[in-house]
């Protein structure tokens, strides 16, 4: 049994916050670069030019790389031999947070109550997520989400006989109701399958793997290749005005469903498609 004081967990989560909000993994780095070389749209690669100055511009004066710095999404992954002292472990997770968004000048966009609207001022509560692996590491990944195309993400509930078809059209048509309002160009995680919430978190977890890798069923792989073109061939464009470049990358995360359904969620992620991970 490994001890792990909380306090550590608050540092690693306030440092994740500000590294997220600062610079992009260099997958998605990658991934601007190839498009800007290959936008046929002069406007486009234009628009692309200064997405990559802005970027450049974050990393080197340490500001954030968009104003909506986002609700902050926690991922951990636990392993079942690790004992915590010193505290409550969520409680030591939103101190991070809110350590975070304080020390690192990053805006505060929560609010307490989703009707009353009362900003809480430190960026508190995030959205954790929990899963309990074998062996004694932790692993914590920090994801704010920025809002204008988190408005813009989707579920569906298919019917089992629609099936690969019916997925890809489900994608397509939430990225062209999108359309420019998501930020584009976009990151599209997608989850299929499990139940209406699984599949809502198996596409937010599908924004966090690298955009250069595939599913290893070559059949989702292919989808992820096949959706991926016909979604650049939309002509909605960087910043919506048009061009090759609408969606940088997809991933698909799969889980199994039961015989009645095929739940499918969409969730779209501007460019500043955030995540910080470390294990300790």
């Amino acid at each position: 049994m490994r001890e792990i004081n909380v306090n550590l967990i608050t540092e690693k989560v306030k440092e994740l916050c500000i590294a997220a909000n600062y610079d992009l993994s260099e997958d998605v780095k990658a991934a601007l670069n190839k498009a800007h070389e290959s936008e046929q749209n002069e406007l486009g690669k234009n628009i692309l030019s200064q997405l990559q100055e802005n970027l450049q511009l974050a990393k080197e004066e340490m500001i954030p790389i968009c104003q909506d710095t986002g609700m902050a999404v926690v991922f951990l992954e636990i392993g079942q031999e690790v004992y915590f002292t010193g505290g409550f472990l969520e409680d030591a997770i939103q101190e991070g947070v809110r350590q975070g968004y304080q020390e690192g000048y990053l805006r505060k966009s929560v609010v307490g109550d989703p009707l009353l609207r009362v900003n809480t001022g430190d960026n508190t509560p995030a959205v954790i997520h929990y899963s309990i692996v074998p062996g004694e590491q932790v692993k914590i990944t920090v994801a704010p989400k920025g809002f204008g195309s988190e408005n813009m993400s989707r579920i569906f509930m298919l019917k089992p006989a629609d099936g690969a078809q019916g997925v890809k059209d489900a994608v397509l048509q939430a990225v062209k109701d999108a359309g420019p309002n998501a930020c584009p160009p976009m990151m599209i995680g997608v989850g299929i399958g499990g139940t209406f919430e699984k599949c809502a978190q198996l596409a937010k977890e599908a924004l966090t793997l690298k955009l250069d890798e595939r599913h290893p069923s070559s059949h989702i792989a292919q989808m992820e290749e096949e959706l991926l073109e016909e979604i650049n061939r939309l002509d909605i464009g960087p910043a919506g005005l048009g061009g090759t470049t609408t969606c940088l990358g997809i991933r698909i995360k799969t889980y199994a469903t039961h015989i009645a359904g095929l739940p499918v969620a969409v969730n779209i992620c501007c460019h500043v498609n955030r995540h910080e991970s470390v294990e300790i």
